[in-house]
């Protein structure tokens, strides 16, 4: 969530004058001012600029856009909030201050705080979120500036679990989420090397593997953690257990189970759809299960299938920097100049990823297969790249060098 953090000292005089300040700044047409009424006002979102400029926008609007923007539901919430953390004392500053211990990893200032406060283990955060202590340690969905894993994540968990913090407690993320499911499908614990480790904590601990909340909006937490990038995850949870369809188990892998989804005579059993054998084939591209793959592409699985995610299986072998996945789906006949949701084909997302994706890829393979295969250099790609900062100076020339050298033009 992308939730604007206060200021060192905040005071609600501050936000006031904050407020009058956003008021005058819409009315001059400020182009921050008016991105920031569109991210956060419900009612003023869908106007255009021009019809921004011209609505109603009183002071009240500018505090619930302020409110909103630090992820509260209302200015007299966003107030108290802020009244709050002027007392020392309060239940909201121990709380803010357990949440900082907790993001940070500061184990002593934890024990502390929950010695002198037993009731914080089940406190929850005045945010829209209503997170409790430990939803913080999944570093997703909370406030952006606390999306961040320490390395010690693990024994803060336990502290936080010893304590008496409710395992399967669910907060307002994504549709309601435990902290199982924020763990499993979140960047950051991942980043940090303690991913699997935190999942079987919150299991040892009684976690619920198959909760409707350990995905978000009640589907399977293997698919979750699937669409989310989270492939050793989804491969961890599945060996203890989690549940999976045939969207999962082809994500995974389990050739065995995926063959059980499907008659003799080839077509899905009831127990499976058309949609879940196309994402279920996505996944199985972006995570190089290539024996999956075959099995799906022999019971007709379309190469321009998307599954309502937005890209081929050819694009999420790219993502997935699966060069060998690539060569199979080229072999099978897979349509080079197909476009994702983005407008992009496979070699304007291998170019893309080059700069954005996955640093530990090396992606400068799979774009001059794809070239070779017959993918057309787009005008203007020379040009993009120069453009970019994600990566090296001397890997963005790696990548100019190989278009160059198949006839792209600066």
């Amino acid at each position: 969530m992308d939730a604007k953090e206060l200021s060192p000292r905040p005071s609600l005089e501050q936000y006031k004058k904050q407020a009058k300040d956003l008021v005058k700044a819409r009315k001059s047409g400020d182009p921050e001012a008016l991105r920031r009424i569109k991210q956060h006002h419900p009612r003023l979102g869908k106007l255009s600029d021009a019809e921004l400029r011209s609505a109603k926008f009183a002071l009240a609007d500018a505090q619930f856009t302020i409110a909103r923007e630090h992820h509260f539901e209302s200015w007299a919430k966003f107030a108290k909030h802020l009244e709050a953390l002027k007392r020392k004392n309060s239940a909201v500053a121990q709380f803010e201050a357990a949440v900082e211990a907790v993001v940070t990893g500061g184990l002593t200032t934890l024990e502390r705080l929950l010695r002198q406060n037993p009731k914080l283990i089940r406190a929850r955060s005045t945010r829209k979120h209503r997170a409790t202590l430990l939803h913080y340690v999944g570093a997703n969905g909370i406030e952006g500036f606390r999306q961040k894993t320490p390395k010690n994540a693990v024994k803060v968990a336990e502290i936080l679990l010893k304590a008496g913090a409710e395992v399967d407690a669910m907060a307002e993320i994504y549709g309601g989420s435990t902290t199982l499911g924020l763990v499993a499908t979140s960047i950051h614990p991942m980043r940090a090397g303690v991913q699997n480790a935190l999942i079987q904590t919150l299991l040892d601990y009684g976690a619920g593997i198959d909760h409707p909340g350990a995905a978000g909006n009640g589907h399977f937490v293997v698919n979750g953690c699937l669409a989310n990038g989270r492939g050793e995850a989804a491969v961890f949870l599945a060996r203890r257990g989690a549940r999976l369809d045939l969207e999962g188990a082809a994500g995974v892998g389990r050739l065995d189970l995926v063959k059980s989804f499907f008659n003799e005579n080839g077509s899905l059993k009831a127990s499976a759809t058309k949609a879940q054998m196309e994402a279920g084939f996505a996944w199985a591209c972006e995570y190089g299960r290539n024996s999956v793959i075959d099995f799906l592409l022999k019971r007709g699985v379309d190469l321009r299938a998307q599954a309502n995610i937005g890209e081929t299986g050819l694009h999420w072998a790219v993502v997935g920097g699966q060069l060998d996945t690539i060569k199979l789906l080229l072999e099978r006949g897979a349509p080079l100049e197909e476009k994702n949701v983005y407008g992009g084909t496979a070699l304007s997302q291998a170019l893309w990823s080059a700069i954005n994706g996955d640093p530990g890829i090396d992606y400068v393979p799979i774009i001059e297969t794809l070239i070779e295969a017959g993918a057309k250099i787009e005008d203007g790609s020379l040009a993009w790249l120069a453009q970019q900062e994600g990566r090296s100076s001397s890997a963005r020339a790696r990548i100019a060098e190989v278009l160059r050298r198949h006839g792209a033009k600066s």
